[in-house]
Protein backbone atom coordinates (compact mmCIF):
# COMPACT_ATOMS: atom_id res chain seq x y z
CA UNK A 1 0.00 0.00 0.00
CA UNK A 2 1.72 3.17 -1.27
CA UNK A 3 5.10 1.51 -0.76
CA UNK A 4 4.68 1.52 3.02
CA UNK A 5 5.55 -1.48 5.13
CA UNK A 6 3.77 -2.73 8.22
CA UNK A 7 6.12 -0.88 10.57
CA UNK A 8 5.60 2.47 8.86
CA UNK A 9 1.81 2.07 8.94
CA UNK A 10 1.99 1.13 12.63
CA UNK A 11 4.07 4.22 13.45
CA UNK A 12 1.65 6.47 11.53
CA UNK A 13 -1.31 4.90 13.34
CA UNK A 14 0.33 5.45 16.73
CA UNK A 15 1.08 9.09 15.91
CA UNK A 16 -2.55 9.64 14.86
CA UNK A 17 -3.72 7.97 18.07
CA UNK A 18 -1.51 10.23 20.17
CA UNK A 19 -2.52 13.41 18.35
CA UNK A 20 -6.26 12.79 18.10
CA UNK A 21 -7.02 10.58 21.05
CA UNK A 22 -9.02 7.38 21.03
CA UNK A 23 -12.44 9.03 21.15
CA UNK A 24 -11.88 11.28 18.15
CA UNK A 25 -10.71 8.59 15.71
CA UNK A 26 -14.18 7.12 14.94
CA UNK A 27 -15.41 10.62 14.05
CA UNK A 28 -12.43 11.14 11.75
CA UNK A 29 -12.95 7.79 10.03
CA UNK A 30 -16.68 8.46 9.62
CA UNK A 31 -15.90 11.78 7.95
CA UNK A 32 -13.31 10.15 5.74
CA UNK A 33 -15.80 7.47 4.73
CA UNK A 34 -18.43 10.07 3.85
CA UNK A 35 -15.87 11.95 1.78
CA UNK A 36 -14.86 8.83 -0.14
CA UNK A 37 -18.52 7.91 -0.72
CA UNK A 38 -19.25 11.40 -2.02
CA UNK A 39 -16.26 11.21 -4.36
CA UNK A 40 -17.35 7.81 -5.71
CA UNK A 41 -20.91 9.06 -6.24
CA UNK A 42 -19.56 12.04 -8.17
CA UNK A 43 -17.37 9.83 -10.32
CA UNK A 44 -20.32 7.53 -11.06
CA UNK A 45 -22.43 10.54 -12.03
CA UNK A 46 -19.76 11.74 -14.46
CA UNK A 47 -19.53 8.23 -15.94
CA UNK A 48 -23.31 8.09 -16.39
CA UNK A 49 -23.35 11.51 -18.07
CA UNK A 50 -20.63 10.52 -20.53
CA UNK A 51 -22.41 7.23 -21.34
CA UNK A 52 -25.64 9.14 -21.99
CA UNK A 53 -23.80 11.60 -24.22
CA UNK A 54 -22.25 8.72 -26.19
CA UNK A 55 -25.68 7.15 -26.68
CA UNK A 56 -27.08 10.47 -27.92
CA UNK A 57 -24.22 10.83 -30.42
CA UNK A 58 -24.81 7.33 -31.77
CA UNK A 59 -28.54 8.05 -32.16
CA UNK A 60 -27.77 11.18 -34.19
CA UNK A 61 -25.57 9.30 -36.65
Amino acid sequence: MFGLGFQEILVIALIILLLCGGKKIPELMRGLGKGVKSFKDGMNEVTDITKDADKEEKKDE
